[in-house]
């Protein structure tokens, strides 16, 4: 057997930390490739063999990678977590996007949390109905090397009903007279020191987001891992937060293998959210352009049905999300490390 090749760690670095960076990438191609190695808990983690590093830097707010890596495709890494795979992605954004644009008798008006890479927003714009989409992201660096790379999301990033502004999501939301009938929680984990964990408390909920809906509203997030041994880093906590502010609640998960886990979402509205399998199918032929590739009315209502530990754990969940009492997955955000 041949030597194994070195494992190449990007995870956690940041200017000072280029030349090393590059140092590793040129030894390794003297063995088979190199290697983009993630923390996903202090005691595992996993790797996936590069092509290329496309990007690397860190901007006001986030550590940013975008690799080309052999198995996934370009893959989005922001403060060392993966955010997105091109050759899965699909099931993460239609996941987010279409059930609550399908539970939803009309809508017109979608406002996105986050959503830089332009994927989110390409899923809601398959909609008939949809006039106008709002893609709020913080990180102009974020979009601008996504828009440059990410080929996919080319027409969607060119959309005349695409509005894209640069801004805290939060700020955004106060400053518009306008109400929304979807929006989008498209962020970046919680971790300790990011930019996005204050989007994922009750007060945001109840006195800026909610507030922003029209009266059949619905909003949607993504919730973080919902495995078996990961529901209770975050979705639990956010499932249970989004209970305290909105009457009917239901959270649904699949796995995702870019992730290396099961992922959770959850979707709220004051109206009841059930539509039956045959008439999801219905809508999605009826008001969307074009084939999805992982949705389906049975699929999804199979997705909300929890195994018996998950479902005791959303049962039995406490924990709401302040400001003050906030959890975190694993791992830093900038502004931690600063």
């Amino acid at each position: 057997m041949g030597e194994a090749p070195e494992l190449l760690y990007i995870n956690g670095f940041g200017h000072d930390h280029d030349d090393q960076i590059e140092q590793h990438l040129t030894n390794n191609y003297d063995h088979d490739f190199s290697w983009y190695e993630e923390v996903i808990d202090d005691d595992l983690k996993w790797s996936f063999a590069l092509n290329s590093v496309l990007h690397k830097g860190t901007s006001d707010y986030q550590e940013i990678a975008l690799l080309d890596t052999k198995r996934f495709g370009k893959a989005l890494v922001i403060d060392g977590k993966m955010q997105s795979a091109e050759i899965d992605e699909f099931i993460y954004h239609e996941c987010l996007i279409h059930p609550p644009l399908l539970c939803h008798p009309n809508p017109k008006r979608v406002f996105i949390m986050g959503g830089g890479e332009g994927s989110a927003a390409r899923e809601s714009l398959k909609h008939k109905s949809i006039e106008k989409v709002i893609m709020c992201d913080i990180d102009q660096e974020v979009v601008d090397f996504c828009r440059k790379y990410l080929i996919t999301n080319k027409e969607a990033f060119a959309h005349k009903k695409l509005n894209l502004v640069i801004n805290d999501a939060k700020a955004e939301l106060e400053k518009r007279k306008e109400k929304f009938d979807i929006i989008v929680g498209d962020l970046a984990d919680p971790v300790e020191g990011g930019p996005c964990y204050q989007l994922y408390t009750k007060s945001f909920y109840e006195n800026i987001l909610k507030p922003k809906l029209n009266e059949n509203g619905i909003f949607v997030t993504q919730a973080g891992p919902a495995g078996i041994l990961t529901h209770k880093e975050v979705f639990t906590s956010i499932y249970n937060t989004i209970k305290q502010v909105f009457k009917y609640v239901m959270a649904y998960t699949t796995h995702v293998p870019s992730f290396a886990d099961t992922w959770g979402w959850v979707m709220a509205s004051d109206q009841p959210l059930f539509i039956g399998s045959e008439e999801m199918d219905k809508r999605m032929e009826e008001r969307i352009h074009g084939e999805l590739l992982y949705l389906t009315g049975d699929w999804f209502h199979s997705s909300t049905t929890m195994n018996k530990t998950l479902s005791q754990s959303l049962q039995n969940e406490t924990h709401v999300y302040t400001e003050e009492n906030a959890r975190f997955i694993p791992g830093h955000g900038v502004a931690y490390r600063h």
